[in-house]
């Protein structure tokens, strides 16, 4: 049993030192900021493994001296995957004075370290300090998964197709991490078994590839510079009578009518990749004129604009008997969809009932 979980943390603790590695390097240049703070976190919680890696290769212990500034960088572990995820959903993000405020933190568990050195009998020390690194963790990933629905929400202003952009594996990590820390603590106020460590190991296995492949695979979320997508995100949160004009309320009635027929006739919704770039060179306007005539013209964001288009083609092509050879996800991709939880999602958001109900529903008519 020591044998296998011993090479479950040495596999652990190499996967993280390879995708940190990966990430760095960054071979195809996507999320550049973001992906190097993320290769940061990675190799920061890689640090969690490395006292049983050294009484691994030498046999003993790992000394408390050693040991401190490896806990100030687990300490630290959080706060750095916090910013990662800050960089991925505002890549010009940048440290504003309250931010450095969270420095004070490993200061003051570093005072605690070095106090709890000095006095290895102090429990309540021990205790404030386990707890004071359980609630800073606590806090920054609930910040993190905040911070991410916040993203889900801003990136449909630019995409008419989220799945891949939209961050929902670094919110699956989280809810993963969540029910992992919350298992071993009442697994262990329970029981106190050693094949606890085995089975945690495992499980940090699967998160640690999952977590991997994806941060690889991850496509570039932003194809606008800081200033477009300001004045766009700017543009959607203000109220109709505090947006500025940049269109005249005549030009909007004359591109609305040009929007429609572009996207009847040309139907660039098929397309899976469409974005509000891709559309507003195909209308020839910028992204923030598109954005507003979007915004003021039709009342619904750019995201919501292009799906009912597509749900609206996936009506027409079930309703048709001719098309009863095709499953419904085949129709979906047909219609411009590319993600089978995301169609069903919006199908059902925009017409209150699912693709399977729909369908049924046409059959008894």
């Amino acid at each position: 049993m020591i044998e296998i979980n011993s090479l479950i943390i040495i596999l652990i603790f190499g996967s993280l030192l390879s995708f940190t590695f990966l990430l760095i390097a960054n071979p195809i240049q996507v999320n550049k900021k973001a992906n190097f703070w993320f290769a940061i976190f990675l190799f920061s919680w890689s640090t969690f493994w490395l006292e049983e890696i050294f009484t691994l290769i030498v046999f003993q212990p790992a000394s408390d001296s050693f040991m401190i500034p490896i806990r100030i960088l687990q300490f630290l572990t959080p706060i750095i995957f916090y910013y990662s995820i800050q960089f991925y959903s505002k890549p010009d993000f940048r440290l504003k004075k309250k931010e450095f405020l969270y420095l004070v933190l490993p200061i003051i568990y570093f005072l605690g370290l070095i106090a709890l050195l000095k006095d290895k009998e102090n429990s309540i020390l021990s205790t404030i300090l386990t707890a004071f690194v359980i609630i800073q963790a606590f806090y920054f990933l609930i910040y993190s998964y905040i911070k991410i629905q916040h993203h889900k929400k801003r990136i449909r202003l630019f995409s008419s197709n989220t799945n891949e952009i939209d961050l929902s594996w670094l919110e699956n990590i989280i809810k993963s991490l969540f029910g992992l820390i919350i298992f071993i603590g009442v697994y262990n106020m329970l029981f106190r078994d050693a094949d606890l460590n085995l089975f945690a190991n495992v499980v940090m296995v699967i998160i640690v590839f999952f977590v991997g492949f994806n941060s690889i695979k991850q496509k570039e979320i932003f194809l606008l510079n800081e200033n477009q997508r300001n004045l766009i995100i700017t543009t959607e949160e203000q109220t109709i009578t505090d947006k500025r004009k940049i269109i005249t309320d005549k030009e909007v009635e004359s591109l609305k009518v040009k929007l429609t027929e572009l996207m009847e006739k040309q139907k660039p919704y098929l397309d899976s990749e469409l974005t509000l770039v891709s559309l507003a060179e195909l209308i020839e306007l910028t992204p923030h004129q598109l954005s507003y005539l979007i915004n003021g013209g039709f009342n619904e964001n750019f995201f919501w604009f292009i799906n009912r288009y597509r749900v609206k083609r996936v009506k027409e092509l079930l309703s048709n008997k001719h098309n009863d050879h095709m499953s419904i996800l085949g129709i979906a991709f047909e219609s411009g969809f590319n993600s089978k939880t995301s169609f069903n999602t919006t199908f059902k958001k925009i017409s209150s009932q699912t693709p399977s109900e729909f369908k049924k529903s046409c059959s008894s008519l």
